[in-house]
């Protein structure tokens, strides 16, 4: 009978501390790649994704995920809503505490939603983002956590116990199945004003590369945290996402650099982010070595992959499907080639001898939650279109998102101080859609010369100081001001 062990409870206490931690970072990530009139909605929606997800884990959706299958493998009961029962000293799961896994569990759940946001960035109603959030984690995410997650002696989910795929911490559950809620997303809300016309690029790289730092040291709690135990396990997987992430960087950094002759702050970002995601299925199923070629692969097929939404016309503004989804199904599927029993999952790929034993198992793993997480959002999304309405207007788009869901601008252009401030928001004066624009306008900086050094002009780019971002870059969104001259894109551009 399993005994309650202190060190096994501490690791995984703090590895969900680090799993939280993604969340914010993550808003970082995403606020960073926004234009300036769209990083504190983007935060928002991060945040709110901590503050609904918190609540419903702990009421039912916990008990949905993980407490007695009722469902032939498909969702679990109710039979722990609000965690009664599971709060006493001897309620334990494996060395520690349930209370412990619930939590740990919990970042899972958050984190999953948070990433569906970059996709519909800079147009989503915060009123209707939060109604998603509360029926996604319902239909979608609680259901396919259990079939991914709950292991119960061959009567868990289907995934888990019944095909045998492996997922170590959420190569299908949380990847897969944001990625392909969020190609839903950018189906059902359709594209932003001025998508392809105008240039969308990140208004702030050093947050992006915050973000990215954020993310990075977050992951070692979200893939050696799900070994629950402070043991080898925890060690190989650890240092597998650590190689998996440096390879990816260098992957996507020399693609940019073959491709458009300079690497890039934001392609390092973006590489280090797909080999996080591709090794998080695969962190206990492959060597160190194994690891390093997730990692180059995902750098090299996401770097390339991020410019199909130009060739196929769907607005995926943060690149959720390019280096999510993407990076998901190349962790989930390669485990059936370089899986070796030498890692602590034990299982050997095709390229190890196993045959295609492991492989069909990846696959349907990954085309079932693919599948299922794209219907359901699909429909939530239309459902919620056509009641509430999910987007804003196209006016309070061009004044900008900030302004016109929070009443709030991330700077303050102006010279009189307190950005709010300055359009009587502290004095509780209401904002009004039809000023939007005239706010906005006030934010511009005041015209200047060519000649001056200051100038906005000053620090674009020019023949002289370097080509414009190449095609494949994820990120999104010009700095505001007066919009640029449409430029000529080259073909997958990643120019939003």
């Amino acid at each position: 009978m399993p005994q309650l062990s202190a060190g096994d409870t501490a690791w995984v206490l703090a590895s969900a501390a680090l799993v939280l931690l993604m969340t914010p970072g993550l808003a970082l990530f995403y606020g960073g790649m926004v234009r300036a009139k769209g990083v504190l909605n983007m935060l928002m929606m991060n945040f709110a994704a901590i503050g609904v997800v918190s609540i419903l884990w702990v009421l039912y959706g916990y008990s949905l995920a993980f407490s007695k299958d009722v469902g032939g493998g498909l969702i679990g009961g109710l039979g722990d809503f609000g965690l009664e029962g599971l709060i006493g000293e001897k309620s334990l799961s494996g060395t520690i505490p349930t209370t412990v896994f619930v939590a740990f569990q919990a970042m899972f759940a958050i984190i999953t939603v948070a990433l569906i946001s970059g996709a519909i960035a800079d147009r989503t109603k915060f009123s209707a983002w939060i109604v998603f959030i509360v029926a996604w984690a319902t239909i979608v995410y609680f259901p396919v956590a259990h079939w991914v997650f709950f292991f119960d002696d061959g009567n868990g989910g289907w995934i888990a116990d019944k095909i045998k795929a492996l997922d170590f911490a959420g190569g299908t559950a949380v990847h897969i199945n944001a990625g392909a809620a969020g190609l839903a997303l950018a189906l059902v809300l359709g594209r932003r004003v001025g998508w392809r016309r105008d240039p969308m690029r990140p208004h702030n790289l050093p947050l992006v590369l915050l973000g990215a730092g954020l993310l990075w040291f977050g992951w070692f709690g979200f893939n050696a945290g799900s070994a629950l135990s402070a043991n080898g396990t925890a060690g190989v997987a650890f240092i597998n996402t650590q190689v998996a992430t440096a390879a990816g960087l260098l992957a996507w950094i020399l693609v940019e650099k073959i491709r458009d002759g300079k690497p890039t702050t934001l392609g390092a970002a973006s590489g280090a982010v797909a080999g996080l995601v591709a090794i998080t299925p695969a962190c206990a199923s492959v060597t160190p070595l194994g690891a390093i070629l997730v990692g180059l692969a995902a750098g090299v097929l996401c770097a390339l992959a991020v410019g199909l939404k130009t060739k196929f016309g769907f607005d995926d503004s943060l690149d959720v499907v390019g280096v999510h989804l993407v990076g998901g199904l190349v962790g989930t599927l390669i485990i059936g080639f370089l899986a070796s029993a030498a890692a602590p999952a034990g299982v050997n790929g095709l390229f190890y001898g196993g045959g295609f034993d492991q492989l069909w198992r990846q696959t349907v793993a990954a085309a079932a939650v693919l599948a299922y997480s794209f219907v359901l959002t699909y429909v939530i999304g239309k459902v919620i279109d056509k009641t509430m309405g999910f987007r804003i207007s196209e006016d309070d788009e061009v004044s900008g998102i900030d302004l016109t869901e929070h009443a709030e601008t991330a700077y303050d252009f102006s010279t009189i101080g307190g950005g709010s401030r300055t359009h009587g928001l502290a004095r509780g004066t209401a904002v009004r859609p039809e000023h939007g624009a005239r706010v906005a306008a006030s934010h511009e900086p005041a015209p200047r010369s060519a000649s001056d050094p200051t100038s906005e002009s000053a620090s674009e780019p020019t023949s002289e100081s370097g080509p414009e971002p190449g095609p494949g870059e994820p990120g999104q969104g010009p700095e505001d001001g007066p919009a640029a001259a449409p430029a000529e894109e080259k073909e997958g551009s990643w120019t939003r």
